[in-house]
């Protein structure tokens, strides 16, 4: 996927204005959080399941060489195949190899993110080689030849208006010439028009929840079952996945699981849970006669024992963007790759770098929501500030910012100066009215207003005017 995260200004203004997009975010702003924190009240354990899901993932980072190994070794005796891949380069080739092996034209795939960020797809295709999307939501955006906006639900950004119009175009070659507009037909038609796709398939691709170095499983969670039709039919199996997937048993994935459901779609437990564990034996019905698992580093190795090895942890529940307020007014694409929202701030310029992915850890209000509903409690609004200085740093932001960080700095040491500057600003402020509180134009903040007014301070005066009169007491409202 080619970044336009160096665009994100541009990317963010166009999504405001997107009328189709906004309307769908609303709709996402009350519907996986309000059913995340349901699901979270029903479980009185759920945050003791967090400690021990952060726990879990940080033991396995500490020992994740022995615990690949581990993995690998397991693979190899149950008939399967490891194949180590230093770069997005490397498993592109890797998977391009396999395929031609197996004399595939058509490939089978369920929604993996770590495809979409090597590119996959794109490099099938130069093969001749057709990658056919089996998730709903990858289904439609690639029909649409967009990149998908949510880690868990790709199509998110999307109308069911939009969808019909899509399944209309594509589909009416095939017999379907009747535009549909409930959302149980949408889905009926796209479940006949892929079953065909599942059943001429040469190989197989999915990606993994969790890799078990106990049992060399891949393991999936899905809502569709598309991923078990992917890895069962074809002839051919590959798995791919980045290195930091890998965990030690299957009680840890047991206990990761309670927590991935419900912080993603607010479930108790997904409609899908699969252990893929190595080819077909002789004893089996069906499965692959070629299992083969890639192991994606593409950079994550040099971020462990560094103060970012806490993003390592991330089991893509899409609850830091659930929940995030910048991600809820702009959706996923503006991030310009890969990763949207929270995770994506931290992730991008990790694996792109700051030069191209430096706007986005400052897309954040660092409100804390992202953290406070991690399954694994990565830090993120830290690890954004990380970005923010990596950026200052190397003179990257823009000279206006800087210098306003200059002027506020040196007003912030001098505390007097500070006090008598904020009150003459609250005074100024005053003078350009208020409608309700809140500020629909001001001067130099037309990036702001032009989409949301601007909170008016408060009559009381500043924070520090309002102690001093109140000589440090709580004043009730």
């Amino acid at each position: 996927m080619q970044s336009t995260a160096h665009d994100f200004k541009e990317n963010v203004g166009t999504a405001l204005a997107d009328p189709n997009l906004q309307d769908s975010l609303a709709k996402l702003k009350v519907g996986f959080s309000e059913r995340r924190r349901q699901a979270a009240e029903r479980l009185p354990e759920f945050e003791a399941l967090r400690d021990r899901a952060r726990d879990i993932k940080n033991h396995a980072l500490a020992n994740l060489d022995f615990y690949l190994e581990e993995f690998e070794r397991k693979v190899t005796a149950l008939g399967g195949h490891v194949h180590w891949a230093p770069t997005a380069a490397d498993a592109r080739q890797i998977i391009g190899d396999l395929c031609k092996s197996a004399g595939a034209r058509t490939v089978a795939k369920s929604k993996s993110m770590v495809a979409e960020e090597i590119a996959l797809n794109e490099h099938l295709e130069g093969l001749g080689i057709a990658p056919i999307e089996t998730d709903l939501g990858e289904y439609i955006i690639q029909l649409r030849h967009e990149p998908p906006s949510h880690i868990i639900a790709p199509a998110v950004h999307l109308t069911k208006d939009q969808v019909a119009d899509t399944f209309l175009e594509h589909h009416a070659p095939l017999g379907f010439t009747k535009r549909l507009t409930e959302r149980n037909d949408l889905v009926a038609e796209a479940r006949y028009v892929l079953r065909q796709k599942f059943l001429e398939a040469d190989v197989g691709l999915t990606g993994a929840n969790f890799l078990v170095a106990e049992t060399g499983s891949s393991m999936l969670v899905t809502n569709e079952g598309n991923a078990d039709l992917s890895n069962t039919l074809p002839r051919m199996h590959i798995v791919l996945a980045s290195i930091e997937k890998v965990i030690p048993t299957l009680e840890d994935a047991a206990v990761l699981l309670r927590v991935l459901a419900r912080s993603a779609t607010g479930q108790e437990s997904s409609a899908y849970t699969t252990l893929n564990t190595g080819p077909r034996r002789d004893s089996d019905l069906d499965g692959p006669s070629q299992y083969h698992v890639v192991l994606l580093d593409n950079g994550r190795s040099s971020v462990l024992g560094t103060e970012m090895q806490d993003m390592l942890r991330c089991i893509r529940c899409g609850a830091c963007m659930n929940h995030c307020p910048v991600y809820g007014a702009i959706g996923g694409h503006a991030y310009g790759w890969v990763y949207p929202g929270p995770i994506g701030a931290v992730l991008t310029p990790q694996l792109i770098g700051v030069d191209e992915a430096g706007d986005l850890p400052n897309a954040s209000t660092f409100c804390g929501r992202c953290e406070s509903v991690c399954p694994v409690r990565i830090p993120l609004p830290g690890l954004m500030r990380h970005w923010r200085e990596r950026e200052f740093e190397r003179h990257l932001t823009p000279r206006a910012v800087r210098q306003g960080l200059a002027l506020w700095s040196f007003l912030a040491r001098r505390p007097k100066l500070y006090r008598r500057v904020t009150q003459v600003a609250n005074r100024m402020l005053a003078l350009f009215g208020r409608a309700d509180g809140r500020y629909r134009k001001l001067p130099l903040a037309g990036g702001w207003t032009q989409f949301r007014d601007f909170p008016a301070p408060p009559a009381g005066g500043t924070f520090h005017a309002q102690w001093a009169r109140h000589g440090g007491a709580r004043v009730r409202p």
